[in-house]
């Protein structure tokens, strides 16, 4: 069965089951407290939480997601990958167990054609309930494995949703791995479909099975997860996704270049590099299409990483250059169910060229100091060498060694890692305080939602609001009070005060009430919904449960959109002289200023650029 025929199987299935289908989420969440969308359900997390109602009660989508806690595995197994297409049904406390599993069998079995003799089904070790399902539609309890929390209760690895899960694995014979069901060999018994009874709330922890369940979801919700690449390798009975329609004129490009054959699931170094350049070369091309663009942080680093080990693989098959044609190939294979790749394929070329040109400069560089290195040593290239290299200059660690062993030296690599793990381990700890201090504001505006509902914006129809001030906040949680001098965030029943957005600047003006007198400096939204006031106290003293007038700025309101509309006028003007490629990036719009971020395939001459303001001003005349 065609890639294809599989999305459109299941999509069908649901919709006919009463399921609103919904387009994929970016590869860019909105979310702060997630580096990347990495599952299906990420886009519904408002409705897990209760803090947005759905117009539907039922969904299920096909969402693009990224994954690179394991990337060292992606291309040493056939099972994981770096991105992947997510097909999920979903309830918002609707149907839950019964439903969830009988639907998944019937797909399984009746719609895909799968053999029911050759899938497995594992339980949370306590989830009698769903190992009575799954043997009510037929699975026999000796195919049915209890397994711990580790394996059978999903969280987003961060506080939010959390329940047990249950899942389907397929036995793909005794070539792949041991005999004993999914607790025995993973590679073997490959998981293919997760379905999470999401009904609980995670609180903070460490690992999959460290963290406190804080209680349950205001409802009991379905939360399911199919890998596409998995599933598409079993219906086309091929051993890896490089060799499924999804990804298979580009592997086959790879072999073209490197000269040779692929040589199978033979464990050799040359049979993971042709899988790790096939594969990186599809999550590369979506995440620059999602916006994403190589950097030394968040993100931005992923996908350098993401990079510059396809690069060293590419090199290893003796293959210099080859991201841009590489990513084209993907393009040519999915542009067609994912428009935004061929929307972007420019931008993906120019980039990918950029960062291959630039990473081969640096391994110049590299090799001159390695030349130093092992001139000076003796036996040994020291630990904080390597790391040095591959720390400041992004030089990667085989290389070292290859060069090293060459000159008949040694790398202590011992000592590199325990340099690098340190360096792991303090931006975990950072990334870890920074996802921890957004939760943390994330949860007080839940309580304030919960407790007073959403902020009445009436900014578009009015300049002036009689309000109430429900909550004063700091970096700490919540205020009793704020006197002269103080600045700190407000959070009103009703404003007219424009939340920041899309790179425009918030809202500025007047708070005043019986007893106060505050500067508003900005507004930015919280969760969906509620607007963040930063003030400044110049009067008296601010308490929640006050009556107030807000005032906006009239004059920074209407300068603020002057350079709004200003942006718009240089999109257009930039897209008639560059070209319809010059897509907008991002942009800052601010009273009596603007920056406008946009990509172009070259190096953009000052000339054509001068050109805009005059083709602009032309235009709105």
């Amino acid at each position: 069965m065609r890639s294809t025929d599989i999305r459109s199987t299941f999509l069908d299935f649901f919709q006919k089951r009463d399921h609103r289908v919904v387009p994929s989420s970016p590869l860019v969440p909105s979310d702060p407290t997630l580096l990347l969308t990495n599952a299906g359900m990420n886009q519904f997390k408002p409705y897990f939480l209760g803090e947005t109602t759905p117009d539907h009660s039922r969904a299920v989508s096909v969402q693009k997601c990224a994954r690179t806690s394991d990337i060292e595995n992606v291309g040493r197994t056939t099972r994981h990958a770096t991105f992947f297409e997510m097909l999920g049904n979903f309830s918002f406390g609707d149907y839950f167990k019964a439903e969830a599993i009988a639907w998944a069998w019937e797909l399984f079995t009746r719609h895909y054609n799968l053999d029911p003799e050759r899938l497995w089904v594992t339980v949370y070790q306590d989830d009698d309930e769903a190992a009575h399902l799954w043997r009510r539609v037929g699975v026999p309890s000796s195919r049915i494995q209890r397994l711990g929390m580790e394996d059978n209760y999903w969280s987003m690895g961060i506080p939010g949703p959390c329940g047990p899960s249950s899942e389907l694995h397929y036995d793909r014979g005794p070539s792949f791995g041991r005999e004993g069901g999914p607790a025995i060999d993973g590679e073997r018994y490959q998981e293919l479909w997760n379905l999470v009874f999401m009904q609980n709330l995670r609180g903070e922890g460490t690992g999959k099975d460290d963290y406190p369940i804080l209680g349950e979801l205001p409802a009991r919700n379905i939360d399911t997860g199919l890998s596409l690449d998995r599933l598409a390798a079993i219906l086309q009975d091929v051993d890896t996704v490089c060799e499924t329609d999804l990804l298979s004129p580009t592997f086959e490009l790879v072999q073209q270049l490197a000269g040779r054959a692929y040589p199978g699931r033979d464990g050799s170094d040359d049979s993971t590099s042709f899988r790790i350049v096939t594969e990186h070369a599809r999550s590369i091309a979506f995440l620059i299409a999602d916006g994403v663009t190589p950097s030394r942080d968040d993100r931005g680093y992923v996908l350098r990483r993401l990079m510059r080990r396809a690069i060293r693989h590419s090199r290893r098959l003796g293959i210099d250059l080859a991201l841009p044609d590489l990513t084209s190939s993907v393009i040519g294979t999915l542009g067609s169910t994912w428009p935004e790749l061929t929307e972007h394929s420019d931008l993906i070329r120019q980039v990918v060229t950029a960062e291959e040109e630039g990473f081969e400069r640096t391994l110049r560089q590299g090799s001159r100091l390695l030349d130093t290195a092992i001139t000076r040593a003796t036996s040994t290239i020291s630990g904080r060498t390597a790391f040095e290299l591959h720390d400041t200059y992004g030089f990667p660690i085989d290389l070292t060694i290859d060069a090293a062993r060459s000159a008949g030296l040694t790398v202590d690599e011992n000592a590199f890692a325990e340099l690098l793990e340190s360096q792991r381990r303090q931006a975990h700890r950072a990334s870890q305080d920074k996802k921890g201090d957004a939760v943390a504001r994330q949860e007080l505006h839940r309580r304030i939602v919960s407790e007073h509902g959403f902020t009445d914006f009436v900014g578009y129809s009015s300049l002036t609001a009689e309000t109430t001030v429900l909550a004063l906040l700091t970096p700490h949680g919540k205020a009793q009070a704020a006197t002269a001098g103080d600045e700190i965030e407000v959070i009103l029943s009703r404003t007219p005060f424009y939340a920041e957005s899309g790179g425009q600047v918030g809202d500025r003006g007047e708070l005043h009430t019986s007893t106060a007198k505050a500067q508003v400096l900005g507004t930015r939204p919280g969760l969906d919904g509620l607007h963040i006031h930063t003030i400044r106290i110049q009067e008296g003293e601010l308490r929640p449960g006050d009556e107030a007038e807000a005032k906006v700025d009239a004059a920074h309101r209407s300068a603020t959109a002057r350079s709004h509309s200003a942006t718009h006028v240089s999109h257009a003007m930039l897209r008639r002289v560059l070209g319809d490629h010059a897509t907008q990036r991002g942009s800052r719009v601010e009273p009596g200023r603007l920056r406008f971020d946009f990509t172009h395939n070259s190096p953009v001459e000052i000339t054509p650029l001068q050109t805009c303001p005059f083709t602009g001003v032309a235009e709105l005349r």
